[in-house]
């Protein structure tokens, strides 16, 4: 299995590469999709033989441990080695990964929409939005074909979230943080709204480059401190000295913070969101958010878990007021892409107050709750891509009457809605229940947190039954006459997040088995 553990991170940039290399052929996209898919395979295939020989790695018991590892040194004086490994808290955030890098490389490569840049727009709103002019001989795109350097970037982002979500070394786990970065920016930049993309790109890469500071400060700090970046070993051991532990926890929290994002740090994303493609919010929602969280949860509290419980109520608080904050601005948003992009803060909101609690039940709760939002919010993401493919626009005020003019559109938009809401049944009800319960149950003003998380789900429920309301129901709107139902590529695409989303409401016990399986 070391070896499929190896091919989950290879695949998808070896597939880039060849994307890359062979972008001129008409079968470059399919090069990708089969790239992805082989991700995919390989990471599905690792729970096979877990509980064999890499069990007492760390010295950690039955009852969590690695899976499996590979660990060759690379610049040992750097206490840099290329080590990977997975858990029952990794796999499933590497199979989200690599399940919505297959999905959106399948959506580019059908031609689900099409991706073209400015440099075939001429005259003044080409300058305006500072793409290249055809005099100047550059085209980057064609209208009506789907981009090979798209796929390209979908890959990229694909591999470094994954060696995030793999790596057992704390150089590593930054390098692969970071190199994130650069597809994402450059998805943003090149494919986003023309009259959006320069500066929700620029916002995008300040904020993360500013968290990403503070966090390298706090790792190299703990690495300093223990003399090892083994973050198994290190977690196993304790972390790092009680005196520095608050000093390394805020550090590395304000910097996972900003990519999570919790509230005030969270301004970036609604700009990125409403000016990224489809593909690229899919991206940012299910899997760049994810980082964050991640990160905080295992690197922040594995590294500082005293300094973790020492900032449990500030960042209880913070989160308490991200959800209650996302709620009242969702309330009064217009534009359907940034209701569904401000809705994010809450959820993770949600997250990092359950991860607050520090009990058993909460960092389930945040665990569960991450991966949920990583299969509906994406979904929500392609279904207002396409809305936004058929009508050119994304205000509340101009559509309507979706239940007659696309039927099945409608329904699974509804279908998306209400598990984004928490409806018992669907993936999202567990998180957000869990974690209302898990404040209650830590007592005292907790219980105020509790409340204000409880009327914070109920604000969801109004701002996505508003939306409902006002997107499927009455009289069709002129921009939604005529506008064609869902198309079979469209259901390849969203088949597998609708399954996920009931699968989990239904059955959630096996995952919560998986986050046991953990090394916290």
């Amino acid at each position: 299995m070391e070896l499929m553990l190896v091919l989950a991170v290879a695949a998808p940039l070896f597939g880039a590469v060849l994307v890359w290399a062979w972008r001129e052929r008409a079968a470059a996209h399919w090069v990708g999709v089969g790239a992805a898919a082989a991700a995919l395979v390989a990471v599905a295939l690792l729970p096979i033989g877990r509980g064999n020989g890499n069990w007492m790695t760390y010295g950690a018991s039955l009852e969590g441990g690695w899976w499996h590892q590979v660990d060759f040194t690379w610049a040992p004086s750097l206490h840099l080695d290329f080590a990977i490994a997975v858990d029952g808290i990794s796999w499933p955030l590497a199979l989200l990964t690599a399940l919505l890098g297959l999905l959106c490389c399948l959506h580019n490569a059908l031609g689900a929409e099409r991706h073209t840049s400015g440099s075939l727009q001429v005259g003044a709103a080409n300058v305006a939005t500072g793409g290249p002019s055809l005099a100047a001989g550059k085209t980057v795109g064609v209208p009506g074909k789907p981009s090979p350097m798209l796929t390209v970037l979908l890959l990229a982002v694909q591999f470094a979230s994954t060696l995030v979500f793999f790596a057992d070394n704390l150089i590593l786990f930054f390098i692969a943080f970071e190199a994130v970065l650069l597809p994402m920016w450059a998805m943003i930049r090149r494919y986003g709204d023309p009259a959006a993309r320069r500066h929700a790109a620029a916002k995008f890469a300040l904020f993360t480059v500013a968290g990403s500071l503070l966090m390298a400060t706090g790792l190299f700090v703990a690495v300093a401190d223990i003399g090892t970046a083994d973050l198994g070993a290190i977690i196993v051991a304790g972390g790092v000295s009680p005196g520095l532990s608050l000093l390394v926890f805020a550090l590395l929290a304000i910097g996972f913070a900003v990519k999570a994002p919790l509230w005030p740090l969270h301004s970036w994303l609604p700009d990125a969101h409403t000016a990224a493609p489809t593909v690229g919010s899919v991206l940012l929602a299910g899997v760049l958010l994810k980082l964050g969280t991640y990160g905080l949860i295992r690197v922040a509290g594995g590294l500082a878990p005293q300094g973790a419980a020492d900032a449990a109520p500030v960042l209880a608080v913070l989160a308490a007021l991200g959800i209650l904050v996302a709620g009242l601005v969702c309330l009064s948003l217009p534009e359907l892409k940034r209701l569904i992009a401000y809705s994010s803060v809450g959820h993770m909101g949600f997250v990092v107050l359950a991860f607050a609690t520090g009990t058993e039940a909460g960092v389930n709760a945040a665990l569960f709750g991450n991966l949920a939002h990583g299969l509906i919010t994406p979904l929500l993401f392609f279904l207002v891509g396409a809305l936004k493919a058929r009508t050119h626009t994304g205000l509340l005020g101009s559509l309507g009457g979706l239940r007659l003019a696309a039927p099945m559109l409608a329904g699974v938009l509804g279908f998306a809605a209400l598990a984004s809401l928490g409806l018992p049944g669907l993936a999202g009800f567990w998180g957000e229940a869990f974690t209302v319960y898990a404040a209650a149950e830590r007592g005292g003003a907790w219980f105020a947190l509790a409340a204000a998380a409880a009327f914070g789900a109920f604000l969801a429920a109004a701002y996505l039954l508003r939306m409902l309301r006002r997107v499927s129901h009455g009289p069709v709107a002129p921009a939604t006459k005529g506008i064609g139902d869902v198309s079979t590529v469209e259901l390849v695409v969203w088949a597998p997040l609708v399954a996920g989303t009931l699968l989990l409401g239904l059955v959630p016990g096996p995952l919560l088995d998986l986050f046991g399986e953990g090394l916290l």
